[in-house]
């Protein structure tokens, strides 16, 4: 395939920008590949809300502003967090459009809500599907654009740049360029090459590094690893967000169901086995404290009491205000017998955004020319040590916007044109000698082998020596991953495994290199900030 614009994913980020480069260019190709079906997203996942100021009589930029470097830990690029948070309206407005609905009050106004970290009520949300409605909304706007052909199933190996045509690339080369992708067709098995102008990615996180997270199983963080692996820069990937209130089921590993910050926005009070109300002891913005803080508090109390969980108590609620807010919330704690008018929900908690991922500039562009990414799987410099709640949707959109911009404005240059004959420069993907793995277990045991590590070692609190186990772990894994590869014919399982240890790598390896404890990033040899300010860049 060849194509004008090429998107990787179909998240938030992926089909915004993909909508918007449709329309401004009619005459031009649009693709979307996605490794599942369209909408099995990240996105579709987040439940609590976009930020955005929309009540000018009580809230302002500059608040937005301040509680987005508060949460950040001295490490946001203020330029960029200016430009999220006043270019973000816009974007909340133009989705609005698109079909969005959000939530709203009785006179017609939207309903605002507050969550932690956060100086006023700014979060708009539908129900507690907020992302689920999002996605639908430009799911729904894509299928109308007839120059925009969305793939499904396709699960993207690497992309493609110069070391594909022979040529020797290091992590000094300042000349790295994307020629597309090469992707395997799940109904073929085949692996296809992709030659596009111009590459978006919007891949999404990689919480599946981890044993218990809110992400679905294609949180990978392959865009991260195939951006790695074609010597583009990476940064901040030690500042991994858990977050604190994921519903604890006993016995269950994998994606872990969230129970949203809103919960405690409307009042929702965490508590130990004791029954105490824990956080005024750890902040005194108690359960509305940022993340980074909470959910350091409840591993605290979990290791004081030797338990696996905390309770959030909403039985103060009434049963049809929680419904009203929060009704996928609800039917899943009374699937599993969680009454919450009688009963405290147990949480834990769970992986649930990177913070850091591929270096961009403010207009999305990467270090590999012709080559963006926004979404989570971006390092825009918005989030430093520390996300502010319900400011990744916001992010996406405004991102997906400027790339859009920056795009556009290539397309009209020469070079959009240069590989309208690459098809026969750049060779097909070769797998001669290769055969089909004897035992899956040689891939399943991988897999359970990097989540426990990553769990074990480099959680919510670290310390050096267990980075040193951990790095020394992976070390073998990826050794004997490797081998697999070279002699294996490809498959996602594979192809996610490789993806996996290349991003838990970076995590481990920013880690070490940073010597203090700055947001979500806490070591016990290290309590102490560092007078310097700097992002850790691979």
């Amino acid at each position: 395939m060849q194509t004008d614009f090429l998107v990787i994913g179909s998240g938030i980020a992926g089909l915004t920008y993909a909508l918007k480069v449709a329309q401004a260019c009619p005459n031009k190709k649009v693709i979307v590949v996605t490794k599942t079906q369209s909408d099995e997203t990240n996105t579709k996942y987040a439940q609590g809300g976009v930020a955005g100021v929309m009540d000018f009589n009580k809230d302002s930029f500059d608040k937005h502003i301040a509680d987005t470097l508060i949460a950040g830990d001295g490490l946001c690029n203020k330029a960029v967090v200016e430009i999220v948070v006043k270019e973000g309206v816009d974007r909340i407005n133009e989705i609005i459009e698109w079909g969005a609905q959000f939530d709203k009050e009785t006179d017609g106004d939207f309903k605002l809500g507050k969550e932690g970290g956060h100086s006023e009520f700014r979060i708009l949300h539908h129900k507690d599907v907020t992302g689920k409605e999002m996605e639908r909304a430009l799911l729904d706007a894509v299928a109308k654009q007839k120059n925009i052909d969305l793939h499904t199933h396709y699960f993207v190996v690497d992309i493609i740049t110069q070391h594909h045509l022979g040529y020797l690339i290091t992590k000094a080369a300042t000349d790295v360029e994307c020629y597309g992708v090469y992707a395997l067709n799940l109904s073929t098995n085949k692996i296809e090459k992709i030659i596009s102008s111009v590459t978006l990615l919007a891949t999404g996180g990689n919480g599946q590094v981890y044993r218990s997270t809110t992400n679905p199983a294609i949180a990978t963080g392959d865009g991260v690893a195939m951006v790695y692996r074609a010597k583009g820069r990476i940064e901040n990937m030690e500042f991994i967000q858990f977050h604190p209130t994921a519903l604890y089921e006993p016995g269950v590993r994998g994606q872990s169901f969230l129970i949203t910050e809103a919960v405690r926005g409307d009042g929702g009070i965490l508590r130990n086995h004791n029954g105490e109300a824990f956080m005024e002891r750890y902040d005194e913005r108690k359960d509305l404290a940022p993340r980074d803080i909470v959910a350091r508090a409840i591993d605290n109390e979990m290791k004081i009491a030797g338990t696996e969980n905390v309770f959030l108590d909403c039985r103060h609620f009434g049963k049809e205000k929680f419904v009203e807010h929060f009704p996928n919330i609800y039917e899943k704690c009374l699937s599993i017998g969680i009454d919450i008018t009688k009963h405290l929900i147990p949480v834990a908690p769970a992986a649930h955004y990177s913070c850091g991922g591929i270096k961009t500039d403010e207009y999305g562009k990467t270090s590999i020319k012709k080559l963006y990414a926004a979404g989570e799987c971006a390092s825009t410099g918005l989030h430093g040590a520390n996300r502010l709640a319900s400011n990744s949707l916001l992010e996406a959109m405004v991102f997906a916007h400027r790339a859009f911009k920056d795009a556009v404005n290539l397309s009209k240059d020469e070079v959009f044109n240069t590989l309208k004959n690459a098809d026969n420069l750049i060779p097909d993907w070769k797998d001669e000698g290769t055969t089909s793995p004897k035992e899956m277990i040689l891939i399943t045991q991988s897999v359970k082998e990097l989540k426990l590590l990553m769990s074990d070692y480099v959680g919510i609190v670290r310390n050096n020596e267990r980075l040193r186990r951990a790095m020394n772990r992976l070390d073998l894994l990826f050794t004997e991953t490797e081998e697999l590869y070279k002699k294996t014919i490809v498959s996602p399982q594979l192809c996610e495994l490789r993806n996996m240890i290349t991003v838990a790598y970076l995590i481990v390896k920013s880690a070490q290199f940073r010597h203090e404890s700055r947001g979500l990033h806490y070591t016990t040899d290290y309590l102490q900030h560092s007078s310097i300010l700097q992002n850790t860049i691979l």
